[in-house]
């Protein structure tokens, strides 16, 4: 299992689940062209990119490739790494008929593959030790308060503009920008820091 800094972005859910087996990172899916359409999402893609970097695998035809470009648009300059699977004829098992153009997706890709794919692009040998994924839970948050409490969407708002995160995303969305940015340590400390400061705040 290899360790990445950044996040991932594939299409779709079964090509989340291919790479689940072959990294250890935060892996997210565009849900094809809705990414387009999808503005929290999009918010968040551009908050990943900026905050650690992404690394974008879709699939090698015209629609993956159509999909990157869009992403390349809305993120930082410099803050994307592609990486390129080969165009290969097949079929996914799972499905009944080739894709359109007849190439094979991320999710039929084999372990080796993707791991070649990952060295060409140079993402392996600079990122093996990089932060403990998903140490911050919503057990986590609920301690906070930033989740599960009747003013728990006010207080992620200023949580969030003290990290210099967009404002009203949902719980599920912020855990996974905290997981993406923090490991536990970093997180407790930035935490701890932000209701000391708001404590001393309501006091004056």
């Amino acid at each position: 299992m290899i360790k990445l800094s950044q996040a991932v972005i594939v299409e779709g859910k079964y090509d989340k689940i291919t790479l689940e087996n072959v990294i250890d990172a935060t892996i997210l899916t565009t849900n094809g062209f809705s990414i387009f359409k999808d503005n929290e999402k999009r918010a968040f893609i551009r908050l990943l990119a900026q905050k650690c970097g992404l690394i974008i695998i879709t699939d090698s035809d015209s629609a993956g490739a159509l999909i990157r470009s869009h992403l390349k648009q809305i993120c930082p300059k410099g803050s994307i790494i592609n990486v390129y699977i080969p165009q290969l004829l097949g079929k996914e098992k799972r499905k009944t008929k080739p894709s359109k153009e007849g190439y094979l997706g991320v999710e039929g890709m084999t372990q080796e593959i993707i791991l070649n794919a990952l060295e060409r692009s140079g993402v392996i040998g600079h990122n093996i030790e990089s932060k403990s994924r998903k140490s911050i839970t919503k057990t986590l948050l609920f301690k906070y308060g930033l989740s599960g409490c009747e003013n728990s969407s006010i207080l992620r708002d200023d949580f969030a503009a003290k990290l210099d995160l967009p404002k009203g995303i949902s719980a599920n969305a912020f855990l996974d920008c905290l997981n993406a940015i923090f490991d536990l340590k970093e997180f407790t400390k930035a935490v701890e820091q932000w209701q000391k400061a708001k404590q001393e705040e309501d006091k004056r």
